[in-house]
Formats: structure tokens, C-alpha cells, sequence
């Protein structure tokens, strides 16, 4: 087992780290066509577009306003007593049905005195980084997962091969056996023994095709496609070394992992909308201005100056009595940020654990391989040993039995062995922060 380098492997790029070129090509198209990654962009474009609307509301907002109305006052209104008035004093008829037309353009700007508006398209900006930063955990943990299933699937091609072998080697001794009997050497319990064993190893065989095709689609499904035959490089399976990975510094453990910017970026966020919901206590201003033509008549509406109208003014509101919803929104906001804060350390504490778990981990099977290796040669040299002393009278049947029996197992799990050591390797990647790069 070689030092920790101190560069990062997470630092590298996924199409680097995996030198399998049909691996590369299952995980370019996972990150091309994977559904779940296309519905994370669409809440990436989302938060994006919130952003922008974030700033337009903190930004004068300017309207076209054209209108037209025509009134009738009653005779026993105010507008009506009014117009018959001037009927009297003016000694000509007022027009029974009087219009009112107006074009021009209002304006109206609410002063961010208390930044409230400010702090919320900053607080959406938090949001939309985090939501980018999921993206790349996402990516991440996508990349280690084709990665996972593809060696699950070459190690089952290999489980199958060696099975094969085993079939072969105990049909063999099967034909033996049946020689033996007519012979008197043994009994038909020895034939009955081989033969239920031969049966018992065909059977298998289709467990490990079924499981084949189930890991096929498990990598079809996150590629996004139907399921379809998988290309892989099975016969150097058992010749490949996991790499011996560099963690880099604590440091560099928070900007690589996605999951930890994540949970800092909704940290923020979380600071800010206090600031937000504080606002809210706090009077508002408002300035409002209109510039436009306005005339009882169409074709008065153009004529100038008479027809120019403007106006402006300014509101101010201030929350005065029954203020709990407001109180409750604000203490809803401190609550989030203390939420958000422990998130982010349960995060960091988490990424920290799943590091020193993965080098255990690589360590522990790095010395078990070798064991299980020893193990494997020696019951395969016992295989011919028994064989040899079984035809010569010297081992009884049940002992060649048991030996092919032990080599299968051994060498079954010196395959799962290797499997482990690799997707040890890929979990050691993805827990530094590697594979959204």
C-alpha cells in the first residue's frame, strides 16, 4: 500500500481515471442522456431565471397605459347636480355622456432602503449556485455508479467462465467415476454424487446469465436507453491493479466535494434571507410617476398643451398592528439557518468518515487479495492431487468432491475480491469529490 500523494485524485478527470475505453464511452453517454441529469438542468435553468427576476424587482418598472371610459352622471348626484349648474350659469347643455381617454406612461420604483430586494436576489443567487452544485454531486455519483455496475458486470463474466471451467473439470470426473463402477472400484452412490454436483454447477450458470442481464439494464436504465447488450473488456479482469489514489489535504476535501459547496451555498442562502425577513419589519417606499395625454374628447387627445397630464407622488407602508406573520416568517427564517448550518456539518463530518472508510477499506482488501490468491493456488494444485490419489485408490470421492467445491468457492470470491478492490477504488474517487469535472 503506497502513501497518500498529496495531490487530490479528484482533481482529475473521469475520461483520465478510467483507462477502459468502453467504460468511458457508458459513462460519456450516462452524462449525455441520463434522465434524472436533464431534469436537475431544467431546476438549474429555473433558478437561473429567478435570479433575473429577483432583479427586476428592485429595478424601476415602467408601463404603457392607454384607457378609455365614457360616464353618465345621475341628475341627483353630486356629478349631476354639478353639471346642471353649469347648464344654468353657462346657459348651454353639458354633454349627458362624457369620456374620458387617456396614453401616456406610469412609472413606479420601491426605494430599497433596508436591501431587502438586494439581499434576495442575492439569496437566489446562493440558490442557484447550490442547485449547480447538485448537478455536479449528481454527476458525481453517477459516474461511480456506471462504474460500479460495469465491473459487476465484467466480474460476472468471469464468475461464469470459471464456472465453465468447473463444470468441465467435474464433468470429467464424472466420466471417471462412471469408469471406476463398472470396474467395482466404486459405487453407484460416487456416480449419483458427481453427477448431482455437475447439475447442481449447470444451474448456476443460468443465475449468474440472469444477474448478467439485470446489471445490463441497471446500466442501460442510467445511460437513459432500452435495454441492450453492453460492451465490455472482460478477459483482462483479473489483471487489473486499483490505483494507488492521492487524497490531497483536509482543504482540498471542501472544494472538490460538490455535496459540501452545496450545503455552504444553501448555508448562505440561509444567512441572508434572515436579513430578508428582517426587512420586512421596516417601512417600504414607493415613488410613482405618470406622464401622458388625457382628454374628455378623441380628438382633444393630442392637442398640446392643453391635453399633457402628469402626476407624482410617493407611499410609504409600515406593518402597524398584527405583526405575527411577519414574526413567524422571521423566526421561520432563523430556524432554517440553524438547520442549514448543522446540514453543513453533518455534510463535512460525512465526507470526512466516507474518506477514511474507503482507505480502510482499499487497505483491508489489498491484503485479503493476497491471501485469497494463496488460497486459490493451493486448492487448485489440490484439485490434481486428489484426482491423482482418488484413481489410485489412495482418497475417496467425496474428498475430490469437496476440493473441486472448495477451489469454486475460493475462486468465485477471489473474483468478488477483485470486484471489491475496484469499486473500493471508485468510492475512495467519488468520496474525494471526483467525476463531476
Amino acid at each position: 500500500q503506497s502513501k497518500p500523494l498529496k495531490e487530490s485524485v479528484a482533481l482529475i478527470n473521469w475520461k483520465d481515471f478510467f483507462e477502459d475505453a468502453q467504460l468511458t464511452a457508458l459513462i460519456n453517454t450516462a452524462v449525455a442522456n441520463n434522465k434524472e441529469v436533464k431534469q436537475l438542468l431544467t431546476r438549474i435553468n429555473m433558478a437561473r431565471n429567478e435570479i433575473q427576476a429577483r432583479k427586476g424587482e428592485y429595478l424601476p418598472s415602467v408601463n404603457v397605459v392607454a384607457g378609455a371610459e365614457g360616464e353618465r352622471s345621475g341628475e341627483f348626484t353630486r356629478n349631476g347636480a354639478v353639471e346642471e349648474q353649469l347648464e344654468i350659469k353657462e346657459g348651454k347643455a353639458f354633454p349627458k355622456f362624457l369620456g374620458n381617454y387617456q396614453l401616456g406612461l406610469q412609472a413606479s420604483w420601491e426605494l430599497d432602503v433596508w436591501k431587502k430586494l438586494r439581499n434576495a436576489t442575492q439569496v437566489s443567487v446562493f440558490e442557484y449556485m447550490a442547485s449547480v452544485e447538485g448537478k455536479n454531486f449528481l454527476m458525481t455519483n453517477l459516474v461511480a455508479e456506471v462504474a460500479n455496475n460495469y465491473y459487476e458486470l465484467i466480474a460476472l463474466d468471469n464468475q461464469l467462465a470459471n464456472l465453465e471451467e468447473n463444470i468441465q473439470i467435474q464433468q470429467n470426473g464424472y466420466e471417471v467415476v462412471q469408469q471406476l463402477q463398472q470396474y467395482g472400484r466404486v459405487t453407484s452412490l460416487a456416480v449419483k454424487r458427481f453427477e448431482a454436483e455437475v447439475s447442481k454447477n449447470k444451474s448456476k450458470r443460468y443465475a449468474i446469465k440472469q444477474h448478467q442481464v439485470e446489471t445490463e439494464n441497471r446500466i442501460n436504465l442510467l445511460l437513459g436507453r432500452t435495454p441492450q447488450p453492453i460492451k465490455r473488456a472482460s478477459a483482462s479482469f483479473m489483471s487489473l491493479t486499483p490505483k494507488a489514489l492521492g487524497t490531497g489535504i483536509p482543504s482540498q476535501l471542501l472544494e472538490n466535494r460538490p455535496d459540501i459547496k452545496k450545503a455552504e451555498f444553501e448555508l448562505s442562502a440561509a444567512n441572508l434571507n434572515i436579513d430578508v425577513a428582517k426587512a420586512n419589519f421596516y417601512p417600504s417606499f414607493t415613488i410613482k410617476a405618470g406622464l401622458g395625454f388625457q382628454a374628455f374628447n378623441p380628438k382633444y387627445l393630442l392637442d398640446l398643451p392643453a391635453s399633457l397630464a402628469f402626476s407624482l407622488g410617493g407611499d410609504m407602508i409600515a406593518p402597524l398592528i398584527n405583526k405575527r406573520a411577519i414574526t413567524a416568517h422571521y423566526k421561520n427564517a432563523n430556524e432554517m439557518q440553524i438547520g442549514a448550518a448543522y446540514e453543513y456539518e453533518q455534510t463535512v463530518i460525512n465526507a470526512y468518515t466516507e474518506v477514511a472508510n474507503q482507505l480502510s477499506n482499499i487497505n483491508n482488501l489489498n491484503q485479503n487479495y493476497q491471501l485469497k490468491t494463496q488460497q486459490v493456488d493451493a486448492l487448485t494444485d489440490s484439485i490434481d492431487i486428489s484426482n491423482q490419489l482418488f484413481k489410485a485408490g489412495r482418497a475417496d470421492y467425496s474428498e475430490v468432491l469437496l476440493t473441486q467445491r472448495d477451489a469454486l468457492e475460493a475462486k468465485m470470491e477471489l473474483i468478488e475480491t477483485k470486484e471489491q478492490q475496484l469499486t473500493a477504488m471508485i468510492g475512495l474517487y467519488k468520496s474525494l469529490g471526483g467525476g463531476w469535472r
